[in-house]
């Protein structure tokens, strides 16, 4: 008897599914059973254009040759390997092929298995950092309300989104907040960098009066907010943070697991504004998403602060059972190859003003109240409705979903940001069929 390649599961209780309304989903599921280049397959037949690239992840769009050869091979020639004072050679290519693509400045990169591992590793490496320098009194860390940085304690203790962090407790102690930059008044439906706004990287020399420089081990912001709703950096504020940061000696992180590997049209954030932090937190794109991995990068200043004493022991007691895993690290490999093999990230700037306009396009359809675009991202923002914040938005997520789209939303934002593969004919079929859902929206 033939199998069956696309079996339905026969009960759904037992996945206790992250950030899902697992009632309403159980209750009329949605399945994705295939996926190839620009579309997934769902359960019951239908094609659905990918809007968000899985989850900010797949950037080279979905089941690529070259990666699906590169975890086959690698799973039938060495499947694991420790990273504990062993190696193999793979992570150590992957390695060199990161730093290589990364902004001058960043020679070292540190495996991990998530974004938010990424964070959490990131996090210790500031704190520890100033320890081995002798400054052990700078432990504060300083995040940004608004910011996504993971699901981990340290990550949602810098990260400023209530609903991830109200109901686990009183988090890390010790942790601040820069405001946010979303300014809808001065700046809605903007196209790329807000020009309002860069006056708010000044409340870190507020944040440091109060607390005193000696105190603060590091700044972490993502260059451009993306699970918040997909918020710009003002003209002018990363730049502000550099300099604030480098005046009082506080390490600078740009978290950029969403926009790493092409988002922007540059291989990183740091790229397309010019801005070099002292360590770089990556995942999703390192991968297409296909096998769990991130890092994070730092300049050799703070990699070598640890290179001293004694060579046999241990530099830093940190390090994740799976770090530069061989099938990760084979995945990567051919990741950053097709990427360079077809161009994706070039394809990503000279379509973002197509994107840009197609996305602006939608301006004045029903309870659209603000746009906002960069690369290849958009954000959509409706007007809520009243007294049941959410529910418009999702709403127009499962209607796109029923006409053959993803679109991913964040409180009434849409956000939207597609395979760097994507050519005009599917920007135009992505903002047809959005459209028309916004069209019919109550």
């Amino acid at each position: 008897m033939a199998l069956d390649r696309n079996p339905g599961p026969n009960d759904l209780s037992a996945f206790w599914m992250p950030f899902t309304a697992n009632r309403q989903f159980k209750k009329s599921p949605r399945m994705f059973v295939g996926a190839e280049g620009m579309y997934y397959k769902t359960s019951d037949g239908r094609e659905v254009l990918d809007g968000t690239a899985g989850l900010w992840c797949c950037n080279a769009g979905h089941c690529r040759p070259k990666i699906t050869e590169a975890i086959q091979k690698q799973a039938a020639e060495l499947d694991y390997a420790p990273a504990f004072q062993m190696g193999h050679p793979k992570a150590f290519e992957l390695a060199s092929a990161v730093r290589d693509m990364a902004p001058e400045g960043m020679e070292h990169v540190f495996f991990t298995n998530s974004g938010s591992e990424s964070v959490e590793t990131a996090l210790k490496i500031a704190i520890a950092y100033h320890r081995a320098r002798g400054e052990g009194a700078r432990t504060r860390l300083i995040g940004r309300e608004r910011g996504y940085h993971g699901v981990n304690f340290g990550g949602i203790s810098v990260g400023g989104i209530v609903n991830n962090r109200k109901m686990f407790g009183t988090l890390l102690a010790g942790v601040d907040h820069l405001p946010h930059t979303h300014l809808p008044a001065q700046n809605a439906f903007t196209r790329g960098q807000p020009e309002h706004g860069a006056h708010l990287a000044d409340d870190l020399e507020r944040i440091v009066a109060l607390h005193g420089a000696e105190t603060i081990a590091a700044v972490i912001v993502e260059p451009m907010a993306g699970s918040t709703g997909v918020l710009m950096p003002p003209r002018g504020y990363l730049e502000k943070l550099r300099e604030i940061c480098t005046k009082h000696g506080i390490l600078l992180i740009f978290d950029e697991v969403i926009t790493g590997f092409g988002r922007l049209g540059s291989p990183f954030a740091a790229d397309h504004f010019g801005v070099l932090p002292d360590m770089m937190t990556v995942a999703k794109g390192l991968t297409n998403g296909v096998i769990p991995m991130g890092a994070v990068l730092t300049t050799a200043a703070i990699h070598d602060a640890f290179m001293q004493g004694p060579e046999h022991l241990i530099e830093l007691f940190h390090g994740y059972t799976y770090s530069g895993n061989p099938i990760a690290s084979a995945a990567g490999l051919a990741t950053l190859e097709t990427y360079r093999e077809e161009g994706l990230f070039e394809n990503a700037a000279r379509l973002a003003p197509y994107w840009e306009d197609a996305l602006h396009s939608l301006k004045g359809l029903p309870h659209v109240i603000d746009i906002r675009n960069m690369g290849l991202i958009g954000a959509v923002e409706l007007e809520p409705i009243a007294g049941e914040p959410t529910k418009r938005a999702f709403t127009a997520f499962l209607n796109a979903y029923e006409a053959g789209l993803l679109i991913r939303t964040t409180g009434d934002i849409i956000a939207l940001s597609p395979p760097l593969m994507i050519d005009r004919s599917q920007i135009d079929e992505l903002f047809g069929k959005l459209s028309a859902v916004l069209k019919a929206l109550d």
